[in-house]
């Protein structure tokens, strides 16, 4: 995963229209969205930044997705949360996994990422998580000005840390809810 490296500021919502770019919104993803979303993550996955998804995949796992919508319904960003309940003690709230976090690259730094990490944010809480964890192989400063921190791969959930390849040398970061 990769997060793009916007400039860093406080985004407004009126920062959040960029002049000249139109105005994008922001929903959950759905099944035939797994074109647009292979699209997407396709010069992440080049770059090294993220892992190949198929299509098949997007389209199975399109319920995790959040997307960010140009009004002529061309996908300029997106970003899954996994809910994880296996390392969770009964009793106690499940954690989360953010992950494939990508935006176009004519959106970087005009908040998208940004109202897609609210969103996220918003949609872990609505579901009681008790923290969310992501790795990065980029800077993670959109994730650090959103309450996320360094931490050890050993307190997140253990399958999704045994996942992570440690060729790619992604730092993981977590949030408590």
């Amino acid at each position: 995963m990769i997060t793009a490296t916007p400039r860093p500021a406080t985004l407004s919502p009126r920062a959040l229209r960029s002049p000249g770019l139109p105005a994008f919104s922001v929903r959950p993803a759905r099944p035939d969205d797994a074109a647009g979303l292979a699209a997407l993550s396709r010069p992440f996955v080049r770059s090294g930044a993220l892992r190949e998804r198929t299509q098949a995949q997007y389209a199975c796992q399109a319920r995790d997705f959040l997307v960010a919508e140009a009004a002529d319904g061309t996908l300029e960003g997106c970003l899954g949360l996994s809910v994880h309940h296996t390392d969770t003690p009964a009793g106690r709230p499940a954690t989360g996994v953010l992950y494939s976090f990508c935006v176009a690259g004519h959106r970087q730094g005009c908040g998208v990422g940004a109202r897609l990490l609210h969103a996220a944010l918003a949609r872990a809480r609505s579901q009681s998580l008790r923290a969310l964890f992501t790795a990065t192989t980029g800077s993670g400063r959109l994730f650090l000005r959103h309450g996320f921190a360094p931490a050890c791969p050993s307190t997140a959930p253990a399958a999704w840390a045994q996942s992570l390849d440690p060729r790619r040398n992604a730092r993981v970061l977590a949030c408590a809810l």
